[in-house]
């Protein structure tokens, strides 16, 4: 590879003020790809979404609900489904993963005490519900809130 090779990456590069209406020859010339008369063709043309002075869609639906921003949408695991892991095997939001357990963790993963576990775990998670904390514990295992 030298200077006189180098090129950037396909299709990293594209312009788009190409010179319009420069004749036909440029390949974009009388119209200037405007078609044919018509209010699109004029300037001044409505932007989009614009329905001619006829009450817009998007305000004629009727708005509903509220998400909140600060909202966080956490995936709630039971102790059950930790009965896949080894006794003395460190359950991680990974190793959840790893297993199947969890396609995406999103905002954290929490764990909730339904179902029995008879294994010793040392489980790391977002959250554990008070009951789940108390059963891996019962049982020598820990809880670790990361």
């Amino acid at each position: 590879m030298d200077l006189s090779t180098l090129r950037p990456a396909e299709g990293s590069k594209h312009s788009d003020n190409f010179r319009r209406g420069r004749g036909h020859a440029s390949g974009n010339g009388k119209t200037a790809g405007k078609g044919h008369k018509g209010q699109k063709a004029r300037s001044g043309a409505p932007r989009a979404g614009f329905e001619g002075g006829q009450m817009p869609l998007y305000r004629r639906i009727p708005k509903r609900g509220f998400t909140c921003r600060n909202s966080k949408e956490i995936v709630a695991i039971n102790l059950d489904a930790l009965e896949v892991f080894d006794n003395d095997a460190v359950v991680s939001v990974e190793a959840l993963l790893e297993k199947g357990i969890i396609k995406n963790p999103r905002d954290g993963v929490k764990i909730l005490g339904n179902g029995e576990l008879t294994k010793k775990l040392t489980v790391q998670a977002n959250a554990f519900s008070a009951n789940a904390a108390a059963k891996i514990e019962a049982l020598g295992g820990k809880a670790e809130v990361i």
